[in-house]
């Protein structure tokens, strides 16, 4: 029998016509005896949100209506807002428009709640993406801070970390047949398959809409492991995407690099919403900062004249240093175009 013991409230945030992936993640939560309303902020979309929504004739939909995109730092903030103010439930279920939870997703996770110890405000609880393969590594008992928060990176690079790194390499292929945690904690997380109590809002606010999309999920879960809560990654409750992540499809190839590649507007506010973040939680040391984002970017002009993407490198150095300067918001089309 379903554990009906707490309420939850699920919200998600949809754009664009990405219907066909809504429908499918509402059609899984509505069927959760757990659920007692669902938000749903339509972000513009260029079909009808609403009356898709309709003709699934369950009363439990809210749909927020945006006239304009305000990005997911803006619906995520919206919907976390409405459910706080307006929605009775204990809990806040937050997944992207097209991630479908497994069947036992939420009931596992209602479990492990009562099982890990912590204040209601002082904790939270991730779905496994199997996809990512840092996720799945970490899941395994890899230590999160090899990936996150490291310290005086670039954009992931660190010249003192350039043996260490390749170390690392070499053990995972002996390491990947490593048996799953129960749970394990993590710094912070994307929005998609994280469930916190309501009482967390109190602690941590709401998002940071200036960040318009990209990082507004590290920044704002970053806050619960700030204020001395903990994020526990919880394996066995699983969440699949439906649809490709940007960059997942990316075929690396010698002396290229993805964000010459394939730059766009999600690169610019990726870029430099990156920054932002990075430059303010993990530099400890501003010289060494210096030093690796100064080889970082000579390596990417050097690839950029190899590859005739000279103008894509200018936007990047635009990104990087709005970024690292504070300037965020919705950034006009001559940034990324």
């Amino acid at each position: 029998m379903a554990n009906i013991k707490y309420k939850v409230c699920v919200l998600t945030v949809t754009y664009a016509n990405r219907g066909q992936f809504l429908n499918q993640v509402l059609k899984r939560v509505l069927g959760l005896a757990q659920v007692a309303r669902v938000v749903v902020v339509n972000n513009a979309s260029v079909y009808n949100v609403s009356s898709q929504v309709a003709q699934l004739t369950d009363d439990r939909i809210i749909v927020l209506n945006n006239e304009e995109n305000v990005g997911s730092a803006g619906g995520y903030k919206q919907a976390i807002d409405y459910a706080y103010k307006n929605i009775d439930a204990d809990f806040i279920w937050l997944l992207d428009d097209d991630n479908v939870p497994g069947e036992s997703a939420l009931q596992g996770l209602l479990h492990m709640w009562d099982e890990i110890t912590g204040e209601d405000n002082k904790k939270a609880l991730f779905c496994l993406r199997p996809d990512r393969a840092v996720h799945l590594r970490i899941a395994k008992g890899e230590d999160p801070y090899r990936y996150y928060l490291v310290k005086d990176n670039f954009m992931g690079f660190s010249i003192s970390r350039i043996f260490l790194n390749q170390y690392y390499k070499l053990r995972d292929k002996r390491r990947d047949q490593r048996e799953l945690k129960k749970y394990v904690q993590m710094p912070y997380v994307p929005y998609g398959g994280l469930l916190f109590h309501k009482s967390m809002v109190d602690v941590i606010g709401l998002p940071n809409e200036d960040f318009f999309v990209y990082v507004d999920d590290s920044e704002y879960t970053y806050r619960i492991t700030q204020n001395g809560g903990a994020i526990w990654l919880v394996p066995s409750c699983r969440i699949s995407d439906v649809d490709q992540s940007q960059g997942i499809g990316y075929k690396s190839k010698p002396f290229h690099s993805h964000l010459l590649d394939e730059w766009s507007f999600r690169t610019y506010y990726s870029v430099r919403n990156r920054m932002y973040f990075y430059t303010r939680v993990a530099v400890s040391n501003k010289l060494m900062f210096k030093i690796n984002k100064g080889l970082y970017l000579g390596y990417l002009f050097i690839v950029s004249l190899s590859t005739s993407k000279t103008q894509q490198y200018k936007m990047l150095v635009s990104a990087v240093n709005d970024g690292i300067n504070g300037k965020l918001g919705k950034a006009n089309a001559e940034k990324f175009q």
